[in-house]
């Protein structure tokens, strides 16, 4: 067996199952469950048509790089959300249709790592656990930047030694970040740009929750929307992957992209050749539905703005907490250990969160997740209504 497998840790939710092992939550309250990041808003219904509609597809391979109008329908969207004029995003060579973002995230690593380099790959801490699983797999060492209160949750990629960014080779970024909500700033995304071409690494940013946020008029920057400012065209060492799951409510469908520096996506598509990892066809024509309509996207983020509002009013007196700039999750300070506050809340109010220190990895003896919980709010709203009730008259019990 390949013996990178043993760095690998049990996934989050491994650990709380086995956290709530023996505990017997009331069978009078039903279960509310705040700790996966799984939407349960509806799909939109020209989604499902579509697909449905195109079952006969079924009979055709599909291709790895997906169908034209696909990378096209991709093109546009970023062009209209992020800024860019009408064909500056070339769907032919700076788009690659992949199969969530989750799957292209670790695969990307791969592809990207020369393992006879004692190679690096740096991380926000807490982060996406794909992201460490990938770093170890391709062969390389996770190098873990706290993301503390203290500087907007946001990496201090300015703490980073010139003997670490020379072994760098990969940058994994992610704003608006799981589980702070933090956005990264154009000024701090333009540091890595220019760290980048001092040391030569890529930059992966995963960006799968940027169409989640709170003020309509002021979306999240996006990587390459700051490229286009400083001129850098061909994206060089810059790569987005965007989804489909928490924008539209479709996380069933295993769709996303990514997109950026040309020559990168075509020696990632090679890999991906190989892999054998091409969308479905008919999940392709869904895909270009839900990437040409905005207005479920508008609808969605409505949704979550009244279930931020109501949950931060029920809370408030009890569990400090406020309103990420963009996600859905709260990360709230706990008064108690994460790991007992998580396990007493199951057991005594049947609502189930996610300790924070699973989410992270403790370095120097600091764990940035320590005494805190991810809390998401995926649930319909008088369900998160009723778990932060519970969750106010667990607090106060304590």
């Amino acid at each position: 067996m390949n013996k990178d497998l043993e760095q690998l840790q049990p996934y989050p939710f491994e650990k709380l199952r086995q956290l709530f092992a023996g505990a017997t939550p009331p069978t009078s309250l039903t279960h509310i469950p705040l700790s996966i990041g799984e939407p349960k808003h509806p799909s939109p219904q020209f989604v499902l048509d579509t697909i449905t509609s195109n079952m006969g597809k079924l009979s055709a391979y599909p291709t790895t790089k997906g169908l034209p109008e696909l990378r096209q329908s991709i093109a546009r969207w970023l062009e209209r959300r992020f800024n860019f004029n009408t064909n500056d995003i070339d769907a032919e060579q700076q788009v690659l249709p992949v199969n969530g973002t989750r799957e292209a995230l670790f695969a990307f690593a791969q592809a990207i790592i020369d393992r006879t380099s004692s190679p690096i790959v740096i991380s926000p801490n807490p982060f996406y656990q794909i992201y460490e699983g990938a770093a170890f797999l391709s062969g390389a060492e996770p190098y873990f930047l706290p993301c503390e209160d203290n500087n907007g949750f946001i990496p201090d990629y300015d703490s980073v030694p010139d003997s670490i960014w020379k072994r760098c080779q990969l940058v994994y970024l992610c704003s608006p970040g799981n589980p702070t909500g933090s956005v990264t700033s154009a000024s701090t995304l333009k540091k890595l740009i220019e760290l980048s071409d001092k040391f030569n690494f890529v930059i992966a940013s995963d960006e799968c929750y940027s169409e989640i946020y709170q003020d309509e008029s002021s979306p999240p920057i996006g990587l390459l929307e700051v490229c286009k400012q400083i001129g850098r065209d061909d994206f060089k060492n810059c790569t987005v992957f965007h989804s489909l799951s928490k924008r539209s409510n479709l996380p069933g469908l295993r769709s996303g992209f990514i997109a950026g520096d040309a020559s990168i996506l075509a020696s990632f598509l090679q890999y991906r050749t190989y892999h054998g990892c091409a969308m479905p066809v008919q999940h392709q024509l869904a895909s270009i539905a839900a990437w040409d309509d905005e207005q479920h996207v508008i609808q969605n983020r409505t949704l979550y703005r009244e279930k931020y509002i109501a949950v931060i009013d029920i809370l408030s007196d009890t569990l400090p907490v406020t309103a990420p700039e963009a996600s859905f999750y709260l990360w709230p300070t706990t008064p108690i250990c994460d790991e007992q506050f998580s396990q007493q809340l199951f057991a005594k109010q049947h609502v189930t969160v996610l300790p924070g220190k699973y989410l992270a990895r403790t370095i120097d003896g600091k764990n940035p997740g320590d005494h805190r919980i991810r809390m998401a709010l995926v649930a319909p709203l008088r369900d998160c209504i009723e778990a932060a009730e519970r969750i106010r008259t667990f607090v106060r019990s304590l």
